[in-house]
């Protein structure tokens, strides 16, 4: 007799939560894919898994994923940092010298120990250029960037917000009803579609 193996990841996921690993995130018109490993234990094997939405992406990850255009804007050498350059601790926009910019995914290595940024500068004439920052690891005693730390904080937040993302945290949506009600009856209209005229 086989049993049937409930679904973790999602929705409708029973507790004891999976552990989640993931590996790489992105975000393309407002739709998530992601790839990952999850274990329903500690002691079970780990299993691989990519996942693409269906539905819109919620507007928290889409707030983390911002919170990280800074740095792959440094580390890509696309702006070089003033006093003004870092955005306030306050939610909100970017400042406008981040406008041009999106952060379109991300992909960690060693672990979750180091990171690749991957996004885009959108350019004056209405093309896109495809951004990869260089690796980024959490683990030197000397880290070549600067910001490791700062980055890496900046991470955490947003691959909590992923992981949200897979066990179903998206933007609530309805869809309209097809017949509407009328106020005096409560019965549902046809509506009227018009069909071509033949000759």
């Amino acid at each position: 007799m086989t049993i049937p193996l409930l679904p973790i990841v999602g929705p409708d996921a029973p507790a004891p939560r999976s552990i989640i690993r993931i590996q790489k995130a992105r975000v393309k018109h407002q739709q998530f894919t992601c790839d990952f490993t999850e274990q329903r234990a500690d002691d079970a094997p780990p299993r691989a898994f990519t996942l693409t939405a269906q539905e819109q992406v919620h507007p928290d990850l889409l707030h983390r994923l911002a919170q990280l255009v800074p740095h792959l804007c440094l580390l890509t050498e696309q702006l070089t940092e003033t006093p003004t350059y870092w955005p306030e601790d306050a939610p909100g926009a970017l400042p406008a010298h981040f406008e041009a910019f999106t952060l379109t995914g991300f992909s960690l290595g060693n672990g979750g120990r180091g990171v690749t940024l991957i996004g885009q500068r959108q350019l004056a004439g209405g093309k896109a250029l495809n951004l990869a920052s260089p690796y980024v690891s959490f683990d030197e005693e000397e880290p070549t960037y600067a910001y490791a730390g700062l980055l890496e904080t900046a991470l955490e937040a947003a691959t909590t917000e992923v992981e949200a993302a897979l066990r179903g945290k998206c933007t609530d949506y309805r869809q309209l009803d097809f017949f509407e009600p009328t106020e005096e009856t409560g019965t549902a209209l046809i509506p009227l579609i018009p069909v071509p005229a033949h000759a």
